[in-house]
C-alpha cells in the first residue's frame, strides 16, 4: 500500500486563478488616464471621445472626475462637445492660453475641431 503525501502549501502567487488568454482587469480610472496621455501636442479631444476610447461609453463625467483628481495629465487638451472650453474663470483663460501655445487655433470661443481633433480608431 502506497502512502500519498499531502502537497506542500502553495505560495500566494500559485493560488491566483489562472487567466488563460484573458488579460488582467485594468481599473476604469487607469484606462481613462492612459487615453488622455495619448493626446499629442497640438491635438484635442472631448470628454465623450475619451470615455468611448477607454471602453466606457457614456461616462464623460467620469473623465472629468479623473482629470480633477490626477496630476501630470495634459488637462488642457480635453474639451467639451464641439470644442468648447467647459472650465470657467481663470482656469478657462489658462486652458485657452496653453492650447494657443501648442498651436491650436480657435474659431471664436471654440477650438477648430476639424483641424485639431484627435480621432481615436474605432474598435
Amino acid at each position: 500500500m502506497t502512502v500519498r503525501k499531502k502537497p506542500l502549501n502553495r505560495s500566494a502567487r500559485e493560488r491566483r486563478p489562472k487567466l488563460g488568454n484573458r488579460t488582467p482587469r485594468i481599473s476604469p480610472e487607469s484606462r481613462i488616464r492612459a487615453t488622455i496621455q495619448k493626446i499629442p501636442r497640438g491635438k484635442v479631444s472631448t470628454y465623450g471621445a475619451i470615455a468611448r476610447d477607454a471602453g466606457l461609453p457614456g461616462r464623460s463625467r467620469q473623465v472629468a472626475q479623473v482629470l480633477s483628481r490626477s496630476f501630470g495629465l495634459p488637462w488642457q487638451r480635453v474639451l467639451g462637445a464641439g470644442g468648447e472650453i467647459k472650465l470657467r474663470g481663470d482656469s478657462a483663460i489658462e486652458q485657452r492660453l496653453r492650447l494657443e501655445a501648442e498651436g491650436v487655433r480657435f474659431r471664436g470661443r471654440r477650438v477648430d475641431m476639424k483641424a485639431h481633433e484627435l480621432l481615436f480608431p474605432r474598435r
